[in-house]
C-alpha cells in the first residue's frame, strides 16, 4: 500500500526512528521510538537521567515552570530490555498556566512561530507556542536516550558543553569538561561561566535575553557511518540540529574557519602507528566524504537569544495592526545551556540510524551478522 507523506514533519530517520506528539500546554507530551533492536538494556532511569537535565525550574537561569518531567514507558520494554518494538513514552503536563498567554491570542510575537502557523495552518495554539514551543524538545531527549542506550551498548559516547555564551567565550586554555557538570551554564571553564552569568544577569535586569554556541563531541562513532550523496553524517546531524528550536548556525570540524585557511593548513596529515591510521589534526571533524573516520566527530550550533523577552517590541496583530507587546510568562533568559542534552539526543538519534544502515554497506558485513 502506498503510504501519504508526513504532513507535520514530526518522524525522524529511516531505520532508527522517533516521532514527537504534544503540545506546550497539552495534557502530555511523548515521543515513539521505532527500529531499536531487541536485547539494549533500558529503564525509566535512562531516559530521566537526561530529562532531568534539560527540566525548566533548575537553576535562577531557566524557566520557572515547575515540571518535574516524569518519563512513563508504555511499550517496547519488558523486563528491562528492548523488545523490538514500538517504545512509546509519556511526560505530562503538570505545571501549564494558559491564563499567562490570553494577551497575545491575537498578537505575532516577534522571534516565534506565530505568524508563520498562521500562514501555514490558518490557525495556532497560543499557550505557550503549542508544537512550536520549546517544551517539544523534552520529547527529543526521551527518544535520544534510548538511542543513546543503544549506541552504548557499541561503545559510543556523546557528550556536549557550552562554549559561548552572548559575548563571553571560553578559554581553551582553561577547558575542564569535569566543569561542564558542575555549573549551570554547561561551560567547561569557571571563569568563563563567572562572566556569562554576570552578563546574563545583567541582560535579564534589562528585560532581555542573549544566545549561545553548543559543542558536541561524539566518541567510538564506528567507521563509515553516513552514507556518500545525499545522506552524508555532516548533513543529517545539521539537519537533526537545525531541527533545535533556535538554532541559527550549523559547522562541523573547524567549520566557517576553514575558509580561512589554506589547504595544507586544513588538511589532515595522515599516519600509521602500529598498524593503525590516525592524523595528526582533526580539522574535518571526523569526517571524510560524508563518511566517518573513526576519529571524534566534533560539531557546534548557535542558538539564538530566547525571543520571548519582557522588555517592550513593536509587533502587529492578527488584524494586521500596529502595537506594543509585553511578553508575559516564565522564560529562559538563555537557552543554550538547556540545549545541550537536546543536542546530545539528536546527535544519537543520527548515529543509531546510521549505525544500523552502515550493516548493509557491504556483503562483508551482511554475512558476519547472518553468521556465514
Amino acid at each position: 500500500m502506498e503510504r501519504g507523506p508526513f504532513m507535520s514533519g514530526s518522524r525522524f530517520g529511516k531505520n532508527f526512528t522517533v516521532s514527537t506528539w504534544g503540545e506546550s500546554h497539552g495534557p502530555a507530551i511523548g515521543a515513539v521510538v521505532d527500529g531499536c533492536p531487541a536485547g539494549v538494556r533500558l529503564s525509566d532511569h535512562d531516559i530521566q537521567r537526561d530529562l532531568d537535565r534539560r527540566r525548566p525550574g533548575i537553576s535562577p537561569y531557566a524557566s520557572r515552570r515547575g515540571e518535574p518531567d516524569k518519563a512513563e514507558i508504555l511499550s517496547g520494554v519488558f523486563d528491562g530490555v528492548t523488545t523490538g518494538t514500538p517504545i512509546s513514552i509519556k511526560i505530562d503536563n503538570l505545571d501549564s498556566r494558559s491564563g499567562d498567554y490570553s494577551d497575545i491570542a491575537r498578537v505575532y510575537r516577534p522571534g516565534h512561530a506565530d505568524y508563520t502557523y498562521d500562514l501555514k495552518y490558518g490557525l495556532r495554539d497560543y499557550r505557550g507556542g503549542g508544537r512550536a514551543s520549546g517544551r517539544e524538545t523534552a520529547c527529543r531527549v526521551a527518544g535520544g536516550a534510548v538511542a543513546r542506550r543503544f549506541l552504548a551498548e557499541l561503545g559510543v559516547g556523546i557528550q556536549a558543553y557550552v562554549t559561548a555564551i552572548g559575548n563571553t567565550h571560553i578559554d581553551m586554555g582553561r577547558f575542564d569538561l569535569s566543569q561542564a557538570g558542575q555549573n549551570p551554564f554547561c561551560m567547561p571553564d569557571q571563569t568563563a561561566y563567572e562572566l556569562a552569568a554576570a552578563e546574563t544577569e545583567a541582560a535579564m535586569r534589562a528585560g532581555d535575553s542573549l544566545g549561545g554556541v553548543v559543542e558536541c563531541v561524539i566518541k567510538g562513532a564506528v567507521p563509515g557511518a553516513g552514507e556518500p550523496v545525499f545522506d552524508k553524517l555532516p548533513a543529517l546531524l545539521a539537519h537533526a540540529v537545525f531541527s533545535i528550536n533556535a538554532v541559527k548556525g550549523f559547522e562541523i570540524g573547524r567549520g566557517f574557519s576553514a575558509a580561512m585557511l589554506s589547504g595544507t593548513e586544513n588538511n589532515d596529515a595522515m599516519y600509521c602507528e602500529n598498524g593503525v591510521i590516525k592524523k595528526h589534526t582533526n580539522n574535518a571533524g571526523g569526517v571524510y566524504g560524508g563518511i566517518a573516520d573513526g576519529s571524534d566527530i566534533m560539531f557546534r550550533a548557535a542558538f539564538k537569544p530566547t525571543p520571548s523577552v519582557s522588555a517592550p517590541q513593536n509587533t502587529v496583530d492578527a488584524d494586521g495592526g500596529n502595537t506594543l507587546i509585553n511578553i508575559k510568562g516564565r522564560h529562559d533568559p538563555l537557552i543554550a545551556p538547556r540545549a545541550v542534552v537536546v543536542v546530545e539526543a539528536m546527535a544519537a538519534l543520527v548515529l543509531a540510524d546510521l549505525t544500523l544502515q552502515n550493516c548493509l554497506s557491504n556483503i562483508g558485513n551482511i554475512k558476519r551478522i547472518l553468521g556465514e
